[in-house]
């Protein structure tokens, strides 16, 4: 693959990573507080980034890991600062971009194949549960890595598996009205 269009892949994966990530922190986590003011986490209960970064994976397999890193390490960055060079941050990062394409390659070696292929239509409910394996690694990792509680698993838990579900059908609709101005 020639270097421009690994920059073309990078720069749309990392600005939909950020774009569903300021959505998030912005707008989402917001309206959160307001309306759950007794959730303690900082957790987002629906984490659209989880969506892209499952998506990314089952789309573009191992070249995810570089698309979504420049967009991971920039959320981070946006909310630790310089904090975000400290080793449990940074291998938060690392899990953030490789546990989604690992898990998608694991699946494979056990004959489970959900790559996309050309004239077949993608196993929708096989990547939502594919998200759920994902999500349930990341958070564990994630988890132990920054020193969380419970409830911060659970609620990291419960928003990636609502935002992949949510970014999913957000997608369809987008791609069905696509479709309707192409016809």
């Amino acid at each position: 693959m020639r270097l421009q269009a690994w920059a073309k892949e990078t720069a749309v994966v990392s600005f939909a990573y950020l774009a569903t990530f300021y959505m998030t922190f912005e707008l989402l986590i917001p309206l959160q507080d307001r309306y759950f003011p007794e959730f303690s986490s900082h957790a987002s209960l629906l984490f659209l980034p989880h969506g892209v970064r499952v998506l990314a994976a089952w789309l573009l397999g191992w070249r995810s890991v570089v698309a979504l890193g420049p967009g991971v390490f920039l959320a981070f960055f946006s909310v630790a600062g310089l904090g975000v060079f400290t080793p449990s941050r940074l291998i938060a990062i690392l899990i953030a971009v490789i546990v989604p394409a690992a898990t998608f390659h694991a699946f494979k070696l056990v004959k489970w194949n959900l790559s996309p292929r050309s004239g077949q239509m993608p196993c929708w409910p096989c990547i939502m549960a594919a998200g759920i394996a994902i999500s349930i690694l990341s958070s564990l990792l994630t988890n132990f890595v920054l020193g969380s509680g419970p409830q911060d698993y659970l609620a990291y838990l419960v928003g990636d598996i609502i935002g992949l579900f949510v970014l999913m059908i957000m997608l369809m609709f987008f791609f069905r009205v696509l479709r309707r101005y192409e016809a």
